[in-house]
């Protein structure tokens, strides 16, 4: 009897090992976050539905961000940096539809990028600044340019940034970026810009 008790005492930790050593590990190098994940962000505004979209305040459908690639965007922002022309953070306009406030899915990998970066530099903070075209009255624009920026804010937020790293400012119909008065001009004012009040 005491033979079977030695035995199964060296035994049961060589097995123990050996399953160790069989489990697949998810670790990966820096070089590695995210790029052959394959898997797409399971990050999904409010409450939505399985199709992959759900509505914002506005009722609007809002979709779920990740990248183009279908990897998780939020472990690869972790290496982008703010002052790389080639990084989505360098992207800091985010345009609108006319008299819309709903972001365009076109620019979820940004707003989810600048969002993590947010949320891994607790310091940072941002003001999103809200403009609409020359297009309807002055008080009309000045609150579409705040239903812009905070529909954005709203994203950041679902995305990890923190409330008080959030400042939005509407400036309607006042700062156009195009003095034309055409759809190619209108098109450009109705924006959200992404203003590093601190960048850490």
């Amino acid at each position: 009897m005491n033979i079977l008790k030695k035995a199964l005492i060296l035994v049961l930790p060589v097995m123990f090992l050996a399953g160790c050593a069989s489990a697949p590990t998810d670790t990966m190098d820096d070089g590695q976050l995210g790029a052959d994940s394959g898997t797409e962000s399971s990050t999904v505004f409010g409450g939505g539905d399985s199709s992959g979209s759900s509505m914002d305040d506005s009722g609007s459908s809002v979709e779920t961000m990740g990248l183009s690639d279908g990897s998780d965007i939020s472990s690869q922002s972790l290496t982008l940096d703010l002052d790389d022309p080639s990084s989505l953070l360098s992207k800091r306009v985010i345009y609108f539809d006319f008299d819309r406030s709903k972001v365009r899915s076109e620019f979820n990998e940004i707003i989810t990028a600048h969002a993590n970066y947010l949320a891994n530099n607790p310091g940072a903070m941002v003001k999103l600044e809200g403009h609409a075209d020359e297009r309807g009255s002055r008080e009309y624009n000045i609150g579409l340019g705040e239903r812009r920026g905070n529909s954005v804010s709203r994203h950041f937020g679902l995305q990890g940034a923190s409330r008080n790293q959030l400042e939005v400012v509407s400036f309607g119909e006042e700062r156009p970026v195009a003095t034309g008065h055409d759809d190619a001009s209108w098109s450009l004012n109705r924006r959200v810009e992404i203003i590093y009040l601190r960048q850490r």
